[in-house]
């Protein structure tokens, strides 16, 4: 099998979509010609054609809300945000209409929105938030955020083939950083099933996108002292997999909720709660959430590097529960 990265898994998921399906087209700022800001849809102009893969005005509000009239229109429309903070200004879109058309009067939405998220790559406030939750939120929507090269293929093309509006969220972070083999031919990861990225005993790590490798770099670490991590990756947050997460939490009897999201209103939050209310007899310990704090993305990288959860948080936080 080649060897790719996770930005190249993505956009070969998108190409044998395109051609595995002429309903599926492409719009977006500065995908065509350009090939996306940062190259995700490179060659598919000349590949597909200027009706397959259209480059649209600088108004996510637009983009949105033709992607959404196309897929009603028997379409699979597949936007790109050149960066997911600014889906703001193409919510109403997607909270109002893509989530709740098909409640209100039936027909399928099979439109994707996809695009860069995350910090680590000094991008300020504006070109680095973990917005997720706003969706996770949204009833009517599908929300995914793959961590591997294998998923993020997998995963895009489930979300293509999906018939419900699917929110797709690209850790820009590990764009070119993640790289592993990854197969040629047609598969895909199922939307709502979870991933046991590695096994353990002792304490139970839920998380989803860049911090997967920070919990497995913390469960390395942790395994010198005889302390064993259990990593299960999300992979979809809406709907997320109820039934990983609290065999997980069985089985190790200690949870640390870990993600890159700011803390209030996390998907820690929610985690913890449905832990609470199922799996609290299965509990040896609090819950513990390592997170972001509740303030914006600092552009400076000494203080991103700071709001960042990394593996060190993670390994006093499991030294902490592992010792109550």
């Amino acid at each position: 099998m080649p060897v790719m990265t996770y930005l190249d898994a993505i956009r070969q998921g998108i190409w044998e979509e395109m051609e595995r399906d002429p309903s599926v087209f492409l719009l977006g700022e500065d995908i065509g010609a350009y090939g996306g800001a940062f190259k995700v849809t490179a060659g598919m102009l000349e590949k597909f054609g200027q009706e397959r893969v259209i480059d649209t005005p600088i108004s996510e509000a637009a983009i949105v809300g033709a992607a959404v009239g196309a897929a009603l229109m028997g379409l699979r429309p597949v936007a790109e945000m050149q960066f997911m903070d600014f889906i703001s200004c193409g919510f109403d879109a997607v909270v109002n209409m893509a989530a709740k058309i098909h409640y209100r009067w039936g027909p399928a939405v099979p439109v994707v929105i996809r695009g860069p998220s995350g910090a680590g790559v000094h991008g300020g406030p504006f070109h680095s938030q973990s917005n997720e939750m706003w969706f996770v939120h949204t009833p009517g929507l599908k929300v995914v955020m793959p961590a591997t090269a294998y998923d993020a293929k997998g995963l895009i093309k489930a979300a293509i083939r999906d018939d419900n509006p699917v929110i797709f969220f690209e850790h820009k972070f590990l764009y070119r950083r993640i790289k592993e083999e990854v197969p040629e031919g047609d598969y895909v990861v199922p939307l709502g099933q979870a991933a046991v990225r590695r096994e353990g005993r002792d304490i139970a790590v839920i998380t989803y996108g860049a911090m997967v490798w920070t919990a497995l770099e913390a469960a390395a670490e942790l395994e010198k002292e005889g302390l064993s991590l259990e990593v299960v990756d999300l992979r979809t947050l809406l709907p997320y997999d109820e039934g990983a997460v609290l065999a997980s939490v069985r089985k190790c009897s200690k949870v640390i909720l870990l993600h890159e999201d700011t803390r209030t209103g996390g998907m820690a939050g929610e985690l913890a709660a449905l832990i609470g209310e199922k799996a609290f007899e299965d509990l040896d310990g609090p819950i513990v959430r390592v997170t972001a704090p509740d303030t914006p993305v600092p552009f400076s990288p000494p203080l991103e590097s700071s709001f960042l959860p990394d593996a060190q948080k993670v390994i006093a936080a499991a030294r902490q529960l592992a010792a109550y």
